[in-house]
């Protein structure tokens, strides 16, 4: 008898406590779901068929008595992993997978289940077949029942590993969401972060457009100044250049007028020269007339005498004495002594004129000094430094110009102190031959510009220290000079703890005033005027060789000037100063060569190269700045770099 084949239309099937799982796959979890659904079936179902028995029922008898007949099976239901079920009622499903009669067997030949009409609710759930399974033996039984515990090992791998994953799976899930956890709260610092980073930055903005604006305001603020400086600044120029005008005609006004006086004077010394001149001719011959009648009545009474001499036999001879010889000798020494210097008259009356205002600047500047207590030290040390600082440098020049002018118009000294001191320190620095004369000319007319008062008591210090610069030369004679080094002291030798210089350091000396003279006189800058320009050059060179003697002094002088001024005076007279080069040629070196004096033979060596060679022509070294400090442009700025000073506490 063969065995009906039922087949489950879900995971399981519970039928009074009697559960059949023919599908080994299904999971725990469909098969509780499966029972639950059933029981809910059969519960609905139990109230409706209370008083008829149960197909079921009636399949289970007839399947009990099919198994006493036939082969028997066994049908186990084990308990397996109830304890990861969370409700409660499924308490009873875990016990119910076992048989009424425990550890009983049973043989089911075959189970037909019938569905009537009256259960047809409870009979959906199944599918009917003829037969539950084939009759097995008692190897495929247990073979059966090794295949059901391989499976439910299998299962419970599953389970564990499914179980892994998903403990896994939450703890990742975990770790995801701390994650991102920390995520949001980075992403929340970092914009904090931003937050206060765009803060700063904008009050780093704020402060820098602030300073911005406050220096754009400081500029603003300094040009305006500035613009009002220049407008105070040229109308104190312009006041400035009014007083320098007036100052300047005031004292033009009073050169004229001493010139005047000085060629009234003169005219006055001539009229009572030529008075006193015709008085001493008047006197003479009267003293000729007495002379000749005192001569007439000597002689007649020499002839009185002679007679009776001669009547008495006796001859005497007599002896006339020249008179007139010995009156005549005096005369001429006296004459002589009393012009002991070669000069123009002109000259002579320049030079005392300047050595008065020198002379009168001193004494007022005494005075100032001892009513005031000015201590002028630290104030000289600082234009002694400027001088000596002098280079032939364009930038070098200007600084040096615009630097002592400031301090001959500095208000906190008096400006005649500054000039006596400015006279003193530049001739002083003349005096070495190491000095550079062009650009020292250069800055004594760019001062003397902007002060004209200074340029008089320069040439007066510079007269005083080289009277060749006059010109003037004073003339030996062992009646007028105690002895020959009184003489030298005359005419500006040194004396070093009572020892006199020796000549060659004295013509070195006098060759380095000479020199820086002729590059003063030369000296000729646009928008500055020169108040011993080139004119009172070519007066000196005319006056000079009028008057002058040829000796080793005045040619080192000539040669000193020549080569200075030469150029200069050259290019202003031309054929005239061709004329002055003759009368030097065949005059001046004609008398110093007479002489035969050795150590004048490089002197006359260089002033007959001079002329011969023509180097009048080529410009001096040093004449033209580095740099080209003096060019055009620079001249015509000359009157903005350099301070505009105030007269008004001169003298």
């Amino acid at each position: 008898m063969g065995a009906v084949k039922l087949n489950l239309r879900c995971s399981s099937q519970r039928v009074d406590g009697v559960a059949a799982e023919p599908e080994p796959d299904w999971t725990f979890d469909d098969l509780v779901s499966e029972l639950n659904a059933l029981e809910t079936k059969l519960a609905t179902n139990a109230s409706s068929s209370t008083q008829r028995s149960s197909p079921l029922d009636k399949s289970i008898s007839k399947c009990g008595k099919e198994i006493q007949r036939g082969r028997a099976f066994v049908l186990r239901a084990d308990e397996f992993d109830m304890e990861d079920s969370e409700s409660d009622d499924d308490d009873h499903v875990d016990r119910a997978l076992v048989v009424t009669d425990s550890g009983k067997r049973f043989t089911c030949d075959e189970l037909y289940l019938s569905v009537s009409d009256d259960d047809s609710d409870i009979a959906s759930g199944f599918e009917v077949r003829p037969y539950l399974m084939d009759e097995l033996g008692e190897v495929e039984g247990a073979l059966l029942e090794l295949t059901h515990e391989h499976q439910l090992r299998v299962k419970d791998e599953i389970r564990n590993k499914i179980s892994a994953l998903e403990t896994a799976l939450v703890n990742e899930t975990q770790n995801s969401t701390s994650s991102f956890l920390r995520v949001e709260k980075y992403k929340e610092t970092r914009l904090d972060l931003d937050k206060k980073f765009d803060t700063q930055y904008q009050r780093r903005i704020a402060e820098a457009l602030d300073n911005h604006l406050t220096a754009v305001q400081r500029d603003r603020e300094l040009r305006s100044q500035i613009e009002e400086r220049k407008i105070r600044s040229d109308a104190a120029y312009e006041e400035a250049k009014r007083k320098v005008a007036f100052e300047k005609q005031q004292q033009e006004k009073a050169k004229a007028e001493a010139e005047a006086k000085l060629r009234a004077e003169e005219a006055k010394r001539e009229a009572e020269s030529k008075a006193a001149m015709e008085a001493k001719k008047q006197a003479a011959i009267e003293a000729e007339k007495s002379a000749a009648v005192e001569a007439e009545r000597r002689a007649e009474k020499e002839a009185t005498e002679t007679s009776k001499r001669v009547t008495s036999g006796g001859t005497q001879q007599a002896t006339a004495h020249p008179t007139g010889t010995a009156s005549s000798l005096s005369n001429a020494e006296t004459k002589e002594s009393g012009n002991l210097y070669r000069a123009a008259a002109n000259a002579l009356n320049l030079e005392q004129w300047r050595l008065q205002k020198l002379k009168e600047l001193c004494e007022g500047n005494q005075m100032i000094r001892s009513s005031y207590n000015e201590d002028c030290t630290r104030h000289e040390g600082r234009i002694s430094r400027n001088i000596r600082q002098i280079r032939g440098i364009s930038d070098n020049v200007r600084s040096k110009a615009s630097e002592l002018t400031k301090l001959l118009s500095h208000p906190q000294s008096f400006q005649s102190i500054s000039i006596e001191i400015f006279a003193k320190k530049v001739v002083a620095y003349c005096a070495n031959p190491a000095n550079v004369p062009f650009a020292s000319a250069y800055v004594i007319v760019l001062v003397t510009s902007q002060v004209p008062h200074a340029m008089d008591i320069l040439l007066a210090e510079l007269h005083r220290a080289c009277i060749y610069t006059v010109p003037k030369h004073l003339v030996y004679k062992k009646s007028a000079y105690q002895s020959k080094e009184a003489y030298f002291r005359s005419i500006g030798y040194r004396e070093d703890d009572e020892k006199m210089e020796s000549t060659e350091d004295y013509l070195k000396r006098l060759e380095s005033y000479m020199k820086m003279y002729g590059a003063l006189v030369q000296t000729e800058i646009t928008n500055c005027q020169n108040f011993h320009g080139l004119k009172e050059g070519w007066a000196w060179l005319a006056r000079f060789l009028n008057t002058h003697p040829a000796n080793q002094y005045t040619a080192v002088s000539l040669n000193a000037f020549l080569q200075m001024a030469g150029f200069a005076l050259y290019n202003r007279y031309k054929s005239q100063f061709l004329k002055m080069l003759n009368v030097v040629s065949e005059n001046f070196l004609v008398d110093l060569k007479s002489q035969n004096i050795p150590e004048l033979a490089r002197t006359v060596t260089e002033i007959q190269t001079y002329i011969d060679d023509k180097k009048f022509l080529q410009e001096p070294e040093g004449r033209s700045l580095q740099s080209d400090l003096l060019s055009t442009k620079i001249l015509q700025e000359a009157d903005r770099w350099i301070p505009k000073p105030s007269f008004n506490n001169y003298y």
